[in-house]
């Protein structure tokens, strides 16, 4: 059985507890043990605390990467800014000795120290390379026969050069996940674009960040896509939690709530009623 810290991030707990439920629900079912990481913080968010101060952000980042190498296992994230962050982070100090011996200067106040051998994955990454598609589909009872936009996000892929888990620009992993279940990812234009939330844009120019979100939910509704379907509680929040003031009405799930309901969870079980976006089955 594959066996992860679950590094769980902030926003899914407190404003969407149905992801972290489906998560948990689908990796046992597909034989993954999820073990909590306890005392975790903010992963840090890379598009804030890393512009503001880089080694701030690498001395937190390396504090959630040293209690999963005390547990001595590899980190699983189902959020694309907290494997951004602790992915970048980890393959940074890896790959630099120097800079390591320096945050671990930072952790000593604090009693902890970082060796640098956390490896950090992705939950959609992890069902696709380790689980595989197949199994996916040996696990389906209740076949969907939805039209969705799969919404990859900016930091699932990239920086490609040291993630290597697809072509970042014409991706196929997230596609064929979601016709595991027996969806329909509809192709439409501009789908790599980025949700409007990251990077501070969301608070720091709401206008523009606004201007992201509804020219994805123009290309997605024109795409015919019934839902979206995302694999970042980041993302989630924002296309859930804008576009009714942009005037549309696209439901949206976390890839492990759409896996969730084909292997036959109901709405009540995945908290779909705690979307600000209606969820209507």
């Amino acid at each position: 059985m594959a066996k992860y810290a679950f590094f769980l991030g902030c926003i899914a707990p407190l404003r969407y507890p149905g992801i972290e439920k489906s998560t948990r629900e689908v990796c046992d079912k597909l034989g993954i043990e999820l073990v909590d990481l306890k005392d975790a913080s903010c992963c840090p968010a890379p598009g804030v605390i890393r512009a503001f101060n880089k080694k701030t952000w690498l001395a937190a980042a390396a504090r959630n990467l040293a209690l999963a190498e005390k547990q001595g296992l590899p980190i699983v994230t189902i959020c694309n800014g907290c494997y951004g962050s602790l992915f970048d982070a980890a393959h940074e100090l890896k790959e630099d000795p120097e800079l390591l011996a320096e945050v671990n200067k930072v952790l000593a106040e604090i009693g902890m120290e970082y060796k640098g051998t956390t490896v950090v994955r992705h939950f959609a990454e992890v069902l696709y390379n380790e689980i595989g598609v197949d199994a996916i589909k040996a696990k389906i009872t209740n076949p969907l026969n939805y039209k969705v936009a799969a919404f990859y996000g900016c930091h699932f892929l990239k920086p490609s050069a040291i993630k290597d888990l697809d072509d970042p620009e014409n991706p196929h992993i997230l596609d064929d996940l979601v016709e595991a279940t027996g969806a329909k990812s509809m192709p439409r234009q501009n789908k790599m674009l980025c949700c409007g939330a990251g990077g501070g844009l969301k608070a720091a120019f709401g206008d523009v960040s606004k201007k992201f979100t509804q020219t994805n939910l123009e290309n997605m509704k024109a795409s015919g896509a019934q839902f979206i379907i995302d694999v970042c509680p980041f993302c989630h929040l924002q296309f859930d939690g804008t576009q009714k003031d942009l005037g549309y009405n696209i439901p949206v799930l976390h890839l492990s709530q759409l896996i969730g309901l084909a292997m036959g969870m109901t709405a009540e079980e995945l908290a779909l009623s705690a979307h600000v976006t209606p969820v209507v089955l």
